[in-house]
């Protein structure tokens, strides 16, 4: 059952209301290794389902452009003091729907249609908002992208520099969406100071192991950051970006007006609710703890010869490149998913493959490490990832519904928030 329960839903609207259950029993049966999902507490769940959604909200804190915030002000107000606090900023602004709208402020107020802008390329890790050809950061600006070296898996800093010299980017964007190793911030901020570049970190992935002190802050290096709220921070689908005092006014502006209407108090309240916890003692130990699953998890598939992109993790995010499993990512996703193993297939640095039939899959363990599982669990979790791998390679699919079983026996123990059998 449902907790907060449905049961209007399951009156009025039996269908969606099917869906509903399903989808949380799908999400309780299953390893779900997507790295950018989690589960949000039931505070955060009670918080996005509130008479707060009711509420139009137009302009910032005590400049609205509607009547009624009395209680909409202090609201927000809130959820500002508490991601500056938690994070160390001089400003925050937690009005963006999502990253891509964040990303897209960002070069609303530094950039004019045509500027350069240097960021890691999608192929190699980045984000489609980073100038990806298909996306409308990659029509309106001139992108330069970085990669990672062949033998390394690794950003090489020095061709960063050489880039960002050359080419003079408004701005830099370091971070990404399938980057296994540490962010050199530091290294960033001072290319970006010598090529006169806006340095923005995007810590989508990475916020709550920030958060929990389980991975260096971008604070004090990039003036600008922007950041999902859900993924490893566990809130909300939203989002938010940190300024210094130097950079809040034109953010805040590129916001609203310049990109959205009135902010969702409903996922404001939930953000806010996410931020609290992520400051208690406990939220420190979860993060330590999903790195320290997502390094066990490396080391497992290493010793059965998966090749790891850069040899392994630094955080949460594993990329694993499947080609001499003789098998290509999607068809390993797919037969992967009717095992009870969820992930995403991905290309790979330097993939031969299309983006759609890529040689690479991409996995986390954030959610896993909300239910519970530890270092303990990681050994056989790559052992029926494996199994449904090599039964896949040889289009075996006897081995998948038997894995799936197992899996459901096995999380039976570690509940999700939000829903029970």
């Amino acid at each position: 059952m449902h907790q907060p329960p449905i049961p209007q839903i399951d009156a009025e609207d039996p269908e969606i209301a099917g869906l509903i259950h399903d989808e949380a029993r799908r999400q309780a049966e299953k390893f779900r290794l997507i790295p950018s999902e989690n589960y949000v507490s039931l505070a955060v769940l009670e918080a996005c389902g509130t008479v707060l959604t009711n509420k139009y909200s137009e302009g910032y804190a005590g400049r609205r452009y509607y009547e009624g915030q009395q209680l909409i002000d202090p609201l927000e107000t809130i959820a500002q003091q508490r991601a500056q606090a938690l994070f160390g900023a001089d400003h925050a602004n937690v009005q963006p729907y999502s990253g891509s709208p964040a990303n897209l402020a960002v070069y609303l107020a530094f950039a004019q249609p045509g500027d350069t802008i240097l960021a890691m390329s999608l192929s190699a890790g980045g984000h489609l908002t980073h100038g990806s050809p298909v996306s409308v950061t990659g029509k309106w600006f001139r992108p330069v992208h970085y990669g990672v070296r062949r033998e390394t898996g690794r950003v090489d800093m020095d061709d960063v520099r050489d880039l960002a010299l050359k080419e003079r980017p408004k701005i830099i964007i370091c971070g990404g969406t399938a980057i296994p190793r540490t962010i050199d911030y530091p290294a960033f901020a001072a290319i970006a100071a010598e090529a006169g570049a806006v340095l923005v970190a995007d810590m989508a992935h990475i916020a709550g192991l920030i958060a929990g002190g389980a991975h260096p802050s971008p604070v004090g290096h990039a003036p600008v950051i922007t950041t999902t709220t859900h993924k490893t921070l566990r809130g909300p689908r939203g989002a938010m970006i940190l300024t210094d005092a130097e950079h809040a006014s034109p953010i805040d502006k590129a916001v609203f007006p310049g990109l959205q209407g009135g902010p969702h108090n409903h996922t404001t309240a939930g953000i806010a609710v996410a931020l609290h916890e992520a400051a208690r003692p406990e939220f420190r130990t979860y993060a330590a703890q999903v790195v320290a699953n997502a390094k066990a998890l490396a080391a497992a598939l290493l010793d059965r010869g998966y090749d790891l992109v850069s040899g392994g993790t630094d955080n949460h995010l594993l990329l694993v490149d499947l080609t001499n499993k003789g098998i290509a990512g999607k068809p390993a996703a797919k037969a992967l998913d009717r095992a009870g193993i969820e992930l995403n297939f991905n290309s790979v640095p330097f993939d031969q493959r299309r983006p759609l039939d890529p040689s690479g899959i991409r996995l986390g363990t954030p959610a896993l490490t909300t239910r519970g599982l530890t270092e303990k669990h990681m050994p056989l979790l790559a052992a029926w990832m494996d199994e449904a791998i090599t039964a896949a390679s040889k289009d075996d699919e006897a081995p998948l519904d038997r894995i799936a079983a197992e899996i459901r026996d096995l999380l039976a123990d570690f509940p999700i928030p939000g829903w029970s059998a």
